[in-house]
């Protein structure tokens, strides 16, 4: 065969199809991975503390989302983040090699249909994947929920994966008549050179089911027997574990640990199975060996070595945990400063960008975190106003330094994710995260402003009138309440509790007008200087901001729900004729009424 034959006839429907099939693999395995989303974060949370039930999940997930690189690589951000233990996340590991067979299994409906039976002919992939494709554009044409849109995607990326597969398969056929294939062959008799040759390429594509595709596809061509494809199946599990190696660059310990453990269980059920195989092969004669393998086989093999894998070595977890504690030494901690500082960022890992919906559901973490902290640090803040302590003031100077650092973090981090595919639901929570970070730093903000009125008031020796203080006592409840129902709204991501935000900031701006007037007749009565006029115009002004920068988060938190963000929209309709909003503004405005 002359070479430009074997460019247009082999190399390159070869290289075509591997694109293709790795194509449709990714953007099954991501739109896969967003169907789920957050619910991958909160399973693999809740459902790791049970080592059965740990490698449960990690096959079903893993047999959801196609990709057991996908699966190592979110776990290792999980690992990396603190989110979960390294004892914990490698019994998803032996769950995740289960896992991936499926796509084997799926891959070996190949080589049916070829009896001329229709039926039969229909379980052939190549058959029914056009259906698939068709009833996917249909999904991604007439409708527009994210969802539906979200399955169209997943039909039509099996389809293409499988068409690529299919091009692999036709690409292959003349190799059984070309003399380097033979010799190649003859070649993958060694057991070593078989196991060898299929790691580095499996490494290098970095996906254990293309490699076993590949596989499949060329057992099709006649030449391949159990005694080469035993090896290279120890092969290609060796190999995917690069993927987890490679993420786990530049990680914690734990994380690095976590990756060295899924290759060395590979390396050590092959290392304990290549041996029995070929000892057993060579003392008993097994006849099976020298038989030629089908798709069918292979994805026997390949489910076999890894379920022979947990059964050999899950019951050696801890002493496994123990081998690789010794092989990755942790280095010694940063100064607690530091160390402080990572732990509260850890989670926002890139290699969680893989998996968005877990990064995003980290993301709404932190956020309660940092939503939590601003209520805090305002009511130290309020404590002090009458009461002033030099230390609550420097808690609260490093508390707003940490709320301008998280807002820093958090929307470096929300701005990667949007540029991820993302389902309706994650985009809305993305966006109202970004839209919220902003005010809860401007609350640290403002609670540094109240901090420097409480210190001149201190310094000074300034306070204010009874009249006065009894006001300030009614606007300061109300403020509190605000806060609460807002912090308490965001957490939950309540809008109903939101609604009551409204009306409660229309009730403090109507205080805050009453005690200004109520001032300006104290000062003409000569009951209160012109000094104390500036420090109450100062407290007033920041209760006022606060309370505008809570409505800001409530209606963001409404709106979210609904799909929009027409703020001015939603404030007019309130304000005007809603009965709610009157109803929930009379209670306010009778509980927080001057004297």
């Amino acid at each position: 065969m002359q070479f430009s034959e074997l460019l247009l006839k082999i190399i390159l429907p070869l290289v075509g199809g591997l694109a293709l099939f790795l194509y449709g693999m990714n953007v099954m395995s991501s739109s896969l991975e967003k169907m789920a989303g957050g619910k991958l974060e909160a399973l693999l949370k809740k459902m790791t503390s049970n080592p059965f039930v740990s490698m449960l999940l990690g096959t079903a997930i893993t047999a959801v989302i196609q990709s057991s690189s996908a699966t190592t690589v979110m776990l290792v951000g999980l690992v990396n983040s603190g989110i979960l233990a390294f004892s914990q996340a490698i019994y998803v590991c032996f769950g995740a090699g289960i896992g991936t067979t499926v796509t084997a299994w799926i891959l070996s409906l190949m080589g049916v249909g070829e009896s001329g039976n229709l039926l039969t002919a229909m379980l052939k992939p190549i058959n029914f994947s056009p259906i698939i494709a068709i009833f996917g554009i249909f999904l991604l044409m007439l409708t527009k929920k994210d969802r539906y849109r979200t399955i169209g995607t997943v039909m039509v990326a099996f389809a293409v994966l499988m068409f690529g597969m299919n091009m692999m398969s036709d690409a292959v056929d003349p190799l059984a008549e070309l003399p380097a294939f033979t010799n190649m062959l003859t070649g993958l008799k060694n057991p070593v050179v078989a196991l060898l040759f299929s790691m580095l390429f499996t490494a290098i594509i970095q996906s254990s089911s293309a490699a076993t595709g590949i596989l499949q596809a060329l057992s099709l061509t006649g030449g391949f027997t159990f005694e080469m494809v035993i090896p290279m199946v120890m092969g290609i599990n060796i190999g995917t574990s690069v993927t987890a190696l490679i993420s786990s660059i530049g990680t914690a310990v734990n994380a690095r640990r976590l990756a060295v453990s899924f290759m060395m269980m590979k390396v050590l059920c092959s290392l304990i199975c290549l041996p029995a195989f070929l000892i057993g092969n060579a003392i008993f004669a097994w006849p099976f060996v020298q038989n030629t393998v089908d798709p069918a086989s292979i994805a026997i093999v390949h489910t076999v070595f890894n379920l022979v894998m947990t059964v050999l070595l899950m019951p050696f977890t801890k002493q496994l945990v123990k081998l690789v504690e010794f092989t990755v030494r942790e280095k010694k901690k940063p100064n607690g400063v530091k160390k402080a500082i990572d732990d509260t960022f850890c989670m926002l890992d890139d290699r969680l960008l893989q998996s968005p919906s877990v990064a995003i559901a980290e993301c709404s973490n932190l956020t309660v975190q940092m939503s939590a902290l601003a209520y805090e640090t305002l009511l130290s803040t309020i404590s002090i106003l009458y009461h002033y302590d030099a230390q609550t003031a420097e808690r609260i100077l490093k508390q707003e330094d940490k709320l301008d650092l998280m807002e820093d973090r958090l929307g470096t981090y929300l701005v990667k994710i949007s540029s991820q595919a993302l389902s309706t639901a994650d985009s809305h929570a993305v966006s109202r995260m970004l839209h919220c970070i902003g005010d809860f730093e401007r609350l640290g903000d403002h609670s540094v402003n109240l901090l420097k009125t409480a210190q001149e008031m201190h310094d000074k020796g300034i306070t204010f009138s009874d009249e006065a203080m009894k006001e300030l006592a009614v606007l300061t409840d109300a403020t509190v309440e605000i806060l609460t129902i807002t912090t308490n709204a965001f957490r939950e991501n309540s809008p109903v509790t939101a609604g009551r935000v409204e009306p409660l900031e229309q009730v403090i701006d109507k205080l805050i007008k009453e005690i200004k007037e109520n001032h300006i007749r104290r000062l003409r009565r000569g009951n209160c200087s012109i000094e104390m006029g500036f420090v109450l115009s100062d407290l007033l002004t920041n209760y006022e901001r606060i309370s505008d920068h809570c409505s800001n988060i409530a209606v963001t938190v409404i709106e979210v729900v609904n799909d929009s963000f027409d703020t001015h929209r939603y404030l007019n309709a309130i304000k005007n004729g809603d009965s709610d909003f009157n109803r929930v503004y009379d209670e306010f405005e009778k509980k927080y009424e001057l004297a």
